[in-house]
């Protein structure tokens, strides 16, 4: 269970880390508690399974990335097999494994076509990969998700 605290914290957490040396101490100061709390707090929640990561976005096509979405159709026996593979491919951000023919898609960022080309080449060449659909990104819709927890 959630306490008040660990609600406020978690709403900080998700759009308001200060860029600072010591970015908890500053949290903790706007809590009116001391910053071995918060950090004692987040590593807790992190634990439970609350919190995935606490890191920064970038806006990867200005850092000069290509973005692309690739769609597999994968023997369903084979599933773990491939997905740890893919999950180990330098790029992947996002792995989700779904109902339908096309049964896993993932997202790759990749510094140039040659190593797109390089890796998804790698992937479809897995045993139990049917088909690959890869569809590279043209626009960027960023959508801006905050659970707001009361």
């Amino acid at each position: 269970m959630l306490s008040v605290f660990d609600k406020q914290l978690l709403n900080m957490i998700q759009s308001d880390i200060p860029f600072a040396s010591r970015p908890f101490a500053v949290l903790a100061d706007r809590l009116g508690v001391d910053e071995a709390l918060v950090i004692d707090r987040l590593c807790r929640l992190k634990d439970a399974g609350y919190i995935r990561r606490i890191g920064p976005f970038f806006d990867s096509g200005r850092l000069g990335y290509l973005s692309t979405l690739v769609a597999l159709e994968v023997a369903q026996a084979v599933m773990p097999q491939v997905v740890a593979e893919v999950n180990a491919c330098l790029g992947v951000t996002h792995n989700y494994e779904r109902e339908g023919t096309y049964n896993l898609w993932f997202t790759l960022l990749s510094t140039d076509k040659a190593s797109q080309e390089e890796t998804l080449e790698r992937i479809a060449g897995l045993p139990g990969v049917k088909r690959m659909l890869i569809l590279p990104a043209t626009k960027k819709f960023k959508v801006n998700v905050h659970f707001t927890l009361e």
